[in-house]
């Protein structure tokens, strides 16, 4: 069998795939979820010698034993766990290629959609959002993963989310991108001060910065370095949520996404100012896997992501379908 070295693992060509059938790799993926011979003949409706059969094809083919007796079950082999995750995905995408696509009625729907956001994405665009979704499909169940810029293709190569909307950079050929608004960064401040700061003021102010990694620099320290100059961040927090009681009635100040900035104010305490920086702006992109491009369902929520997230719906109220 010939295969060739791509990142560290194995990867079967393609000319291969021919000599391979697909009811073995069933098999495996039903013996990953039995953790028993008996159990996964049971579950597909097969003979217990077919499934052992199988078994022993599935090891010369991986050229490894794939499960081991560990009392009453069998446990994988860390091979089996690794081909376990490659195969999980290629599978549901083979199934979604071959489905005859239905249609989606969201006012009737029962789906569950799996999605990721950033954390300024979920704070100030996930309620306006999620508004009309209750309207349009009061029966759909969302649940939410927070994912920044380097979660986000992992979470979507698992399958563990199906669409992802944020800033993002490199993403692996089976990801399809769009950009849905664009970013751009402003001052928050909640000291009752109306006089814009100048640089040399902005540097002098102690900043709060949000960061999901628990940092203290960002890239605003980026744009300041060419400068030649720098600020002092004194408070670093991993979420949006609590950034308007902290800041108010403080010195504190914080560069923060103009739609975050927004939805902080509206509580009452802060102010908008402009950055006395020129900052280059953000995408905010929507991203989602190759395989879901045709589900009907997930072609919906992806136009709602797009209408209610993106900018070109900032200005829309959510709008009743009764």
């Amino acid at each position: 069998m010939t295969t060739v070295i791509k990142s560290g693992i194995p990867v079967m060509n393609h000319t291969d795939l021919r000599h391979i059938n697909l009811n073995l790799l069933l098999i495996f993926e039903a013996l990953m979820k039995a953790r028993s011979v008996s159990v996964a003949a049971q579950n597909m409706f097969l003979g217990q010698p077919a499934v052992s059969a199988a078994l022993a094809r599935l090891r010369e083919l991986f050229n490894d034993p794939l499960f081991e007796r560990s009392g009453r079950f069998m446990e994988p082999t860390p091979r089996a766990r690794e081909i376990a995750l490659l195969l999980g995905p290629a599978l549901e995408s083979i199934a979604m290629a071959v489905r005859q696509p239905a249609e989606f009625d969201p006012a009737c729907s029962d789906r569950v959609f799996h999605i990721g956001l950033a954390d300024d994405v979920e704070f100030a665009l996930l309620p306006r959002l999620l508004r009309q979704l209750r309207l349009e499909a009061p029966g759909i169940v969302l649940v939410v993963r927070r994912a920044n810029y380097l979660q986000m293709p992992g979470l979507l190569g698992a399958g563990e989310i199906t669409v992802g909307v944020g800033y993002t950079t490199e993403l692996p050929g089976s990801v399809r991108r769009q950009a849905l608004r664009t970013s751009r960064v402003v001052l928050l401040r909640g000291d009752g001060g109306t006089q814009p700061l100048d640089l040399d003021g902005f540097c002098a102010r102690p900043h709060a910065l949000v960061s999901f990694a628990g940092g203290t620099v960002g890239f605003v320290d980026d744009a300041l370095r060419l400068l030649g100059r720098e600020r002092r961040v004194v408070l670093a927090v991993p979420q949006f949520n609590s950034l308007s009681e902290l800041l108010e009635g403080t010195d504190l100040i914080a560069a923060v996404p103009d739609y975050a900035a927004t939805v902080l104010a509206a509580r009452g305490g802060l102010s908008v100012q402009a950055l006395p920086i020129a900052l280059e702006p953000l995408p905010v992109h929507m991203v989602w896997s190759q395989a879901r491009d045709n589900d009907p369902a997930e072609r919906w929520l992806r136009s709602r992501l797009q209408v209610f997230l993106g900018e070109e719906g900032a200005q829309l109220p959510v709008v009743s379908t009764a």
